[in-house]
């Protein structure tokens, strides 16, 4: 008990004089993470009512790795976030950071997890730019602090007529939309910032590649002992080997990939016209099922573009195509009635999603009932033998998906219950859901925001 005495003892005098813990301690003795990141649809951002983001996901993981909680902070720019996390004051930085040899002078990174490679954005409807030489008049703005910067610079040591405008107030996102709102010619995003954001702003272009791959990685303190930077490099090699971090890019970045101008186009003048004659019933059905009513509504405009009188060749009807069979089990009299066919169809959605096992959790167990809404549960469940057969995981979509083509191939589907079946189609099937309940709510998030700012407007001064 003596020895044990004079250990405390001189524990504390150590600490009183300042003597500091290892990193990964002190962060485990406050029980907390404290991780800069940024607002954005590759980062960190709000779905819903969830906060959702590839790199806020990410670092939830880790978070929950060393089994304390996660801080998110979002500074007010790049620049504050790099000097932020220069001078130690978070433990990490999570925001799609590219790794730079001047980065790297002051800042310590962590494993690579991902490639990107810079684009030079323009907007359809004006005349494309042949070369980084050719901007003619245009303006080119970029992010101050950022590695594109770096690489302008690196560029102008060739091109010394090459300037550019760098903005402290807006990140890549923002100056994407001023792109697609005309208020500038040109910007520099990184691909996967670029494909995230296509959605939002379908009229954007990618010119042409301005970098070769370039690595991504999370940020630390130089100051750092290794300690922290010794359990990110285990993590992330957990991460790697289980496979989850493929599936989690997979998620964010999955059915994202191939855009589709004219199609996005399609739906954002069907949300107008078509949408709001239905909105209701997918609102009450939804409620009636406990579905994201946008959801439903995107299933929809996939069956049938939101048309109560659409007939497919091989006799489906109405707004969710409903089949024969399927109408009569879901107690649906008149399939082109609308108000019948989005009961059915979430009635049919939600046994889907009922019938697959518990280990299935979301967001994959949506996934994958939206499969087995377009393909039947048996050929899903096939795939998914198939999926665990080949050391997938059988309850994750991005898994099964790659499986599913083979039931098209004489050589798997004999070995399945359920036989043939074209299963390159819920694959898109699912893939352009996903993108059609992405749009919806990104619509959904600009009228609440145009609502606030609207209710901002209308109070009249002296009134709070």
């Amino acid at each position: 008990m003596k020895f044990i005495s004079l250990l405390l003892i001189s524990l504390g005098f150590l600490v009183a004089c300042g003597e500091a813990l290892p990193h990964l301690e002190e962060i485990r003795e406050r029980g907390e993470l404290r991780v800069l990141t940024r607002y954005g649809p590759s980062t960190y951002y709000v779905k819903g009512e969830e906060l959702v983001g590839f790199e806020y996901e990410l670092a939830k993981r880790f978070a929950e790795h060393l089994n304390v909680k996660l801080k998110i902070i979002v500074p007010d720019n790049l620049g504050d976030m790099l000097n932020l996390i220069e001078q130690g004051k978070a433990d990490i930085a999570a925001a799609g950071l590219t790794v730079t040899p001047a980065r790297k002078d002051i800042i310590r990174f962590g494993p690579v997890y991902q490639q990107v490679t810079q684009q030079f954005v323009y907007r359809l409807g004006t005349k494309k730019p042949k070369n980084i030489t050719h901007l003619a008049d245009g303006h080119l703005e970029v992010v101050a602090s950022s590695s594109h910067v770096e690489q302008l610079q690196s560029l102008q040591e060739e091109i010394p007529s090459l300037i550019w405008t760098e903005n402290t107030e807006l990140d890549s996102s923002g100056l994407l939309e001023l792109v697609q709102l005309e208020l500038i010619d040109y910007t520099i995003a990184d691909s996967n910032e670029v494909a995230a954001n296509q959605i939002k702003f379908p009229e954007l272009r990618v010119a042409f590649n301005i970098s070769d791959p370039q690595p991504l990685a999370w940020a630390m303190p130089f100051s750092e002992d290794g300690s922290l930077a010794d359990a990110m490099a285990k993590f992330f090699d957990k991460m790697d080997e289980s496979g989850d971090l493929s599936r989690l890019k997979e998620k964010y970045y999955g059915h994202i990939r191939h855009f589709d101008y004219l199609d996005t186009r399609a739906i954002d003048r069907r949300i107008q016209t078509r949408l709001p004659k239905y909105q209701t019933m997918f609102e009450q059905a939804g409620e009636k099922f406990d579905l994201d009513w946008r959801l439903l509504a995107a299933v929809s405009y996939q069956e049938s573009h939101w048309d109560r009188h659409a007939v497919s060749p091989t006799g489906v009807k109405g707004l969710m195509m409903l089949t024969q069979s399927t109408a009569k089990l879901m107690n649906v009299a008149n399939r082109e009635d609308p108000a019948q066919s989005i009961e059915g169809g979430a009635a049919y959605l939600a046994s889907m999603i009922k019938r697959l096992p518990d280990d299935i959790v979301e967001p994959d167990r949506t996934w994958i009932a939206l499969a087995s809404y377009n393909v039947g549960l048996g050929h899903v469940e096939d795939a998914r033998k198939l999926t665990e057969s080949g050391g997938g995981n059988p309850d994750l979509w991005p898994d099964i998906k790659a499986h599913l083509p083979l039931l098209s191939k004489r050589k798997w589907y004999e070995k399945t219950r359920h036989g043939y079946a074209r299963g390159g189609e819920p694959v898109h099937y699912v893939q352009n859901i996903r993108r059609y309940y992405d749009i919806l709510l990104q619509q959904q998030a600009n009228i609440e925001l145009n609502a606030d700012a609207n209710e901002e407007q209308n109070i009249l001064p002296g009134a709070l």
